[in-house]
């Protein structure tokens, strides 16, 4: 019976995380329904609420975002919008702090996050998963020698945390193993490991 419980629990605590996890993130899309008028919500028009709706209008206002912000009006529209929360003393240094990250991040052109390293640490002769996020900048290169990457390592079970570490380029092994391959196998403290290629 034990065998049989673990089994099922296997295959249900996935299930019910990720079910979990999806009615949290669309629950809280479903708040941009609020932006519409009182007398335009389905609870007004059809009586009952429909799950998912405000997903689709969020969905649709970023890609609407995107796609004036694309044009030269968007475009200064923008800019003058960012010059305007940059004058703002407190808003400024949250605002510049997130949308660095965010432009690293989600840049087509950015490398951060594309590769994942094999780097020694916490000490020689042990080793972890990072991932590449740049090269150091500012003052930083003037007091390194040689070539140096910087890296993010994730902490296990939670990657949302970590360390920033700048290492020699030379002791940063590139893996051949994508991004999400090497979070699953952070994620799952070593159980869900890759497929083991051929070294070659």
């Amino acid at each position: 019976m034990r065998k049989y419980f673990i089994t099922g629990l296997l295959i249900l605590v996935p299930l019910a995380i990720t079910a979990w996890v999806l009615h949290a993130v669309i629950s809280t899309m479903d708040q941009s329904l609020l932006l519409l008028p009182p007398e335009w919500r389905p609870e007004k028009l059809v009586g009952f609420q429909f799950l998912g709706l405000g997903t689709i209008l969020t969905l649709l206002i970023v890609f609407v975002t995107g796609l004036l912000a694309q044009n030269f009006i968007g475009n200064y529209v923008v800019r003058l919008w960012e010059a305007l929360l940059n004058r703002i003393p407190i808003v400024n240094s949250i605002y510049s702090s997130v949308k660095q990250v965010s432009d690293t991040l989600f840049s087509s052109s950015g490398n951060a996050f594309r590769k994942a390293v094999l780097i020694e640490y916490p000490r020689q002769g042990s080793w972890t998963i990072g991932f590449l996020t740049g090269v150091p900048g500012g003052d930083v290169v003037n007091h390194l020698q040689g070539e140096f990457v910087s890296v993010y390592v994730p902490t296990t079970p939670n990657p949302t945390s970590g360390f920033f570490l700048m290492v020699p380029k030379k002791d940063a092994i590139e893996l051949d193993m994508s991004v999400d391959a090497a979070l699953k196998y952070i994620v799952s403290m070593g159980v869900v490991a890759p497929e083991h290629l051929p070294p070659k």
